[in-house]
């Protein structure tokens, strides 16, 4: 199905919830892309059993689809001072929800309880800051972006998704803060960025 061959078809069928694609996305390595920067397909995450934030939630959009869900990314979009992150969405009884992989102790899960996909986007606000000054840097996020727009090539490719990456920074996005309240965000405080800064996985916080 889909050119996956029965091992890997044996692995997703495992993954027939969100919480079990999220407890699998916890106990996946952190991909530190020491050799530089990669997207790579849900079949190379399996074999090499590393992800970082967009890997980790096209394998989770995969998992999904597998099951009959739509297979939906949302970008999150901050400063270029930070790193964007990606997740994967889903809908249970007409909430959505979030599957994350990341490194950090926060942008995590996200439960079904979000009404709209703006109010799950919000969730990540307060959470997105940069840990040696506490600056807020989350500025937008994406519509739900779907993978049924391309062939099934993004599921097993050994290249790089780059292009599938690109399209999905280039996708429409909304912005979060009101321009007239940009001086008013307050920085998080001590404890939250000490808070923050434990990894789940050694190498520092990324992903």
């Amino acid at each position: 199905m889909f050119d996956l061959t029965k091992q890997e078809m044996c692995a997703f069928r495992e993954l027939s919830t969100p919480g079990k694609i999220q407890d699998f996305l916890d106990a996946l390595p952190m991909n530190g892309e020491e050799d530089g920067d990669t997207c790579h397909s849900p079949r190379w995450v399996l074999r090499e059993n590393r992800a970082h934030c967009i890997e980790g939630a096209l394998l989770a959009a995969l998992a999904l689809y597998l099951h009959g869900e739509k297979p939906l990314l949302l970008d999150l979009k901050t400063k270029k001072t930070d790193q964007e992150h990606v997740v994967a969405l889903f809908r249970k009884n007409g909430y959505w929800g979030a599957l994350s992989k990341t490194n950090h102790a926060v942008l995590r899960y996200r439960d079904p309880v979000y009404k709209t996909v703006r109010e799950l986007a919000l969730s990540y606000f307060h959470e997105y800051f940069l840990i040696k000054n506490g600056d807020k840097t989350m500025l937008s996020f994406s519509r739900p972006f779907s993978l049924e727009l391309y062939d099934h090539e993004w599921m097993t490719s050994e290249e790089n998704l780059f292009g599938l990456a690109a399209d999905l920074d280039d996708s429409p996005h909304f912005d979060i803060v009101p321009s007239m309240n940009r001086r008013l965000l307050r920085k998080a405080s001590l404890v939250e960025r000490t808070a923050a800064s434990i990894p789940e996985w050694r190498g520092g916080i990324r992903g």
